[in-house]
C-alpha cells in the first residue's frame, strides 16, 4: 500500500526523483542535446481529414542506426516506444540506439520499454486503484491536489474474477439472476471501482458480465494503433503510436495474435507504468516461426496450437520473444493467431506476436471497429515500415522453426501439460503403452 512515506520513493513524478536506474551522468541527459535525428517527427494523412503526428523510424534508417527490415517486428515496436518516449531521463540516446541496433546474437543489455496502456482485471487490479487512493490522501497530507494523482497512461480494469455459478441455466434467467448475486455480494468493490472511474483520469472498468478480460481486450479494447490528443510543441496535436500493454493476468499475451505488443507482469510492474514508468527488461532474444501451408480439413486451432507448443517447448524459449511470420499467416485468421498468442505462459516465451497484416485489419472491421480507425491503421502501420505482406522481407532472428500447417494433425495432448500431445491416431496404441510400461 502506498503511504506518505513511500509516495516519494516510488513514484518521484511530484518530487522530480530520478529512479533507482537512474544514474547521475544519465540524470545529466536531460539537458544535453540529443544525439538522434531531428527530423523524427512527421505526419500522415488521416482517414478524417486531420493530420496525425507520427515519430518516424526511417528517420533513424536514414542517420544509419537501424536496418528496419532486418528488424522483427515486436522489435520495431519496441523501437517507436523508446523514440518517442526518448526525453534524455527515462529513455536515454543510448537506450534508442541500443533497440535501433538490436542483432540476433548480440550483447544484450537493459532497456526501457513504455507501454501505451495497462489491462487490469479485478482480482489483482483492485489493489492497484486502492494505492491511487491513497496516493490521493498522501496528496492531501503532503498540501497538494488529490486531483492530480492520476494514472499517466490509460488504464482498463475488466470485472471478471468475481463471477461465480449460484443458480444454474434450467430456468433461462440464470445468467441474469447470477449477476444480481454478483453485485450484492461485490457492492462494496464495485462501488469503489465505479468511484475510480468517475473520479480517476485515464481509467475505465468495464462491468460484470462483458466477458473475460482477454477477450474483451482483444474484441473491444485493443486499438492496434492507439491514437491520442497531446500537448505537442506547437500546440495540441492527434499522436499516432502502436497499441502496446502489460497486464496483471499471465494471459494478457492473448493480444500479441493482433499485433497489439503486450505481456503480463506482477502488481508493482503494473502500478509503475500506471505511474508513467517504464518496465526494465534486457533486450530479448527473438526467436522466429516460420509457418507455410495451410491446415487440412477437420484440424482445429487447438490441434494446430497444441504442435506449436511442443515445438517451442522443445526448443526452449523462456523469456524470449517467439515472433511468428512466412507464408502461412497470409490465409491464418485471427482467432486462430489469437489461440497460439494466448499459449504463450504454456511454451515459456514472454510472448508470441503477430506482426500487424490484412488478417488484422479484416478482424478489426468483424469485430466492429469504426471503418475510419481502421484505415488510420493500415496507414500508420505502412508508414512505419511495420505492416506485414506476402512480400516483405524476412527479418533476422536469433534462431528460427519451421512447421508446414499441412503436417499438422488431430491431437490430443495431457492429462496435465499441454506439450504432451499424441496423434489421434496413435491414441489407441498409446494408451496400451502406458497402460502396460
Amino acid at each position: 500500500m502506498v503511504t506518505t512515506q513511500t509516495l516519494h520513493e516510488i513514484c518521484g513524478l511530484y518530487s522530480g526523483r530520478p529512479t533507482s536506474r537512474t544514474t547521475s551522468t544519465q540524470r545529466e541527459t536531460k539537458f544535453v542535446a540529443s544525439a538522434l535525428p531531428n527530423d523524427i517527427r512527421d505526419t500522415i494523412d488521416l482517414a478524417d481529414g486531420s493530420k496525425g503526428v507520427i515519430f518516424r523510424l526511417q528517420a533513424l534508417e536514414t542517420a544509419g542506426l537501424t536496418k528496419l527490415d532486418k528488424l522483427p517486428f515486436s522489435i520495431r515496436v519496441l523501437l517507436e516506444s523508446a523514440l518517442r518516449n526518448h526525453d534524455g531521463f527515462l529513455v536515454t540516446d543510448a537506450d534508442v540506439t541500443t533497440i535501433a541496433g538490436w542483432q540476433p546474437r548480440g550483447e544484450r543489455s537493459e532497456i526501457p520499454f513504455i507501454p501505451a496502456r495497462v489491462i487490469l482485471q479485478d482480482f489483482t487490479g483492485v489493489p492497484a486503484v486502492v494505492d491511487m487512493a491513497a496516493c490521493r490522501n498522501a496528496m492531501v497530507e503532503l498540501g497538494g491536489d488529490p486531483a492530480k494523482a492520476n494514472p499517466v497512461v490509460n488504464v482498463d480494469l475488466v470485472i471478471d474474477h468475481s463471477v461465480q455459478v449460484d443458480i444454474d441455466g434450467r430456468d433461462g434467467q440464470a445468467l441474469l439472476k447470477n449477476l444480481n448475486i454478483e453485485y450484492d455480494r461485490n457492492q462494496e468493490r464495485y462501488e469503489f471501482l465505479k468511484w475510480g472511474q468517475h473520479n480517476l483520469s485515464n481509467f475505465r472498468a468495464v462491468p460484470p458480465g462483458r466477458g473475460i478480460v482477454h477477450q474483451v481486450n482483444l474484441e473491444w479494447i485493443a486499438q492496434a494503433a492507439f491514437r491520442k490528443q497531446v500537448d505537442g510543441p506547437a500546440g495540441p496535436e492527434t499522436r499516432l503510436y502502436p497499441d502496446s500493454l502489460v497486464g496483471t493476468d499471465s494471459h494478457t499475451t492473448m493480444i500479441n495474435g493482433l499485433g497489439v505488443l503486450g505481456w503480463g507482469v506482477g502488481g508493482i510492474e503494473a502500478e509503475a507504468v500506471m505511474l508513467g514508468q517504464p518496465v526494465y527488461m534486457l533486450a530479448p532474444d527473438v526467436i522466429g516461426f516460420k509457418l507455410t501451408g495451410k491446415l487440412k480439413a477437420g484440424v482445429t486451432a487447438t490441434d494446430m496450437t497444441l504442435r506449436i507448443v511442443e515445438m517451442l517447448r522443445k526448443k526452449g524459449v523462456v523469456e524470449k520473444f517467439v515472433e511468428f511470420y512466412g507464408p502461412g499467416l497470409d490465409s491464418l485468421p485471427l482467432s486462430d493467431r489469437a489461440t497460439i498468442a494466448n499459449m504463450a505462459p504454456e511454451y515459456g516465451a514472454t510472448c508470441g506476436f503477430f506482426p500487424v497484416d490484412d488478417q488484422t485489419l479484416a478482424y478489426m472491421r468483424l469485430s466492429g471497429r469504426d471503418e475510419g480507425h481502421v484505415k488510420d491503421v493500415e496507414t500508420y502501420f505502412r508508414a512505419q515500415g511495420m505492416f506485414r505482406t506476402a512480400q516483405s522481407p524476412d527479418p533476422e532472428y536469433t534462431d528460427t522453426l519451421v512447421l508446414d500447417l499441412a503436417d499438422v494433425d488431430p491431437a490430443l495432448a495431457g492429462p496435465k501439460r499441454p506439450q504432451d500431445r499424441v496423434n489421434l491416431s496413435q491414441m489407441k496404441q498409446h494408451f496400451r503403452d502406458s497402460l502396460t510400461a
